[in-house]
């Protein structure tokens, strides 16, 4: 690699840290041995940020050159930093080496809009297909969708990606017209769910044929900015839940406002990313994940904000006090699964064991359900019956860690 190849990329890198959807397991693809490298559904190797986020793969803008000039974004146009475009050759030629060398087990493809975004989405394709079919590349590859481009050219670039993703940023309209003026909804909507029906057909497609070509076999994705609006946490987990059920995502990233830019008035004045709120999204998404929680179950009209002080799963357990505490050996899987303390792996093995017999603490212990939680809210012989009888407000004093206890662990640098 030269200096001038070797400078670009400390800007672009740079330049790419800010976008949180990189997320690489979910597709496999062993080597056949006649290529070069392959994918595994377990997942591929991940590096964290400076702030503890997980970044992954050859993480790299191909250009941070952009025709927008959306205030939350580090790489707008009217910013005077520096910028840098890679040719193809260049970033396939970077990603062959790094893989060879194993420093990486894949690419994380974003770009500024350069031109036009087919001229963008065009150039993001030559680097897919150059590394699938000249390098016979099997290693993965995700590729951000540029809103706005060519049908025909998302499509093909869909048939060398692992996964793709488009980012719709802000969580609502009217705020995204506010801040990016120059993007739209449906800008976005439109290959997302292009993206979907594609996946779709070419699942249908390799059914009946074989040797069909997948197309995203990882499914696609989005990010969500909080912090940047004032759109509330039920705003944003309700457009999530709607990405997963109408647009089949995979993964709703929530990525903590960066005040990259604070001379814009159209921004909130923070002094650092709300990392705790990005936190308590992120185990919000897991609960209607895995968890078969509604969107209204976790917010709704009345609760229209995660509690920042304790996690969703406890905050809905002491809203519902009636629910509670239930038999492990009689209660349905679903509603073991809202018991504070209880994973989905501990929930099966409850529902599985107790066909053999009543479920105890010893039990429990084995199954390493955090016993000190869900204490209040099952019933054994075991347990002293006056638990039962806490009242919410208590559980919850009980429960919560105190704020200067929270403050005495800090994130801890990697770098």
């Amino acid at each position: 690699m030269n200096d001038k190849t070797l400078n670009k990329l400390h800007i672009l890198a740079d330049s790419a840290k800010y976008d949180v959807s990189c997320s690489s397991s979910g597709s496999n693809r062993p080597n056949d041995g006649k290529g070069l490298g392959n994918a595994a559904p377990m997942g591929i190797c991940h590096s964290f940020s400076e702030d503890g986020r997980c970044i992954s793969l050859l993480k790299v803008l191909l250009t941070n050159v952009c025709i927008y000039d959306c205030a939350y974004c580090i790489n707008r146009r009217s910013n005077d930093i520096r910028r840098a475009t890679l040719k193809v050759t260049e970033l396939v030629e970077l990603t062959i080496n790094f893989y060879r060398r194993n420093y990486i087990e894949g690419l994380f493809l974003s770009s500024g809009v350069i031109r036009n975004p087919d001229y963008t989405m065009e150039a993001l394709l030559r680097v897919a297909k150059s590394l699938r079919q000249e390098h016979r590349f099997g290693g993965y590859i995700h590729l951000k969708a540029i809103p706005g481009a060519s049908p025909g050219l998302v499509h093909e670039a869909g048939l060398y990606a692992d996964r793709m993703s488009v980012n719709i940023e802000i969580p609502s309209e009217n705020n995204l017209k506010l801040l990016a003026p120059e993007k739209n909804f449906p800008s976005v909507y439109h290959p997302m769910n292009q993206i979907k029906e594609s996946i779709i057909d070419h699942k249908e497609a390799r059914r009946k044929f074989r040797k069909a070509p997948h197309f995203v076999p990882a499914g696609q994705s989005t990010q969500l900015i909080i912090g940047a609006t004032s759109d509330n946490d039920k705003q944003i987990l309700t457009l999530a839940s709607g990405f997963y059920n109408d647009q089949h995502l995979k993964r709703v990233y929530y990525s903590g406002f960066i005040p990259v830019n604070a001379s814009d008035e159209r921004l909130p004045m923070l002094k650092q990313a709300p990392l705790l709120r990005e936190h308590r999204l992120y185990q919000a998404d897991w609960l209607m994940r895995f968890y078969e929680f509604q969107c209204n179950e976790i917010v709704n009209d009345e609760h229209p904000q995660l509690d920042t002080d304790i996690d969703p799963k406890l905050a809905y357990a002491l809203r519902h006090p009636y629910l509670f505490p239930i038999d492990l050996n009689t209660a349905d899987y679903e509603m073991i699964l809202r018991v504070p303390g209880i994973g989905v792996r501990s929930a099966k093995l409850i529902v599985h064991n107790r066909r053999f017999g009543h479920i105890t603490l010893a039990h429990l212990k084995k199954m390493r359900v955090a016993l000190n939680r869900a204490k209040f809210f099952i019933t054994t012989k075991e347990l002293p019956s006056q638990l039962a009888g806490l009242s919410p407000s208590l559980i919850r004093r009980k429960l919560h860690v105190p704020e200067q206890v929270q403050q005495q662990y800090v994130q801890l640098s990697l770098f």
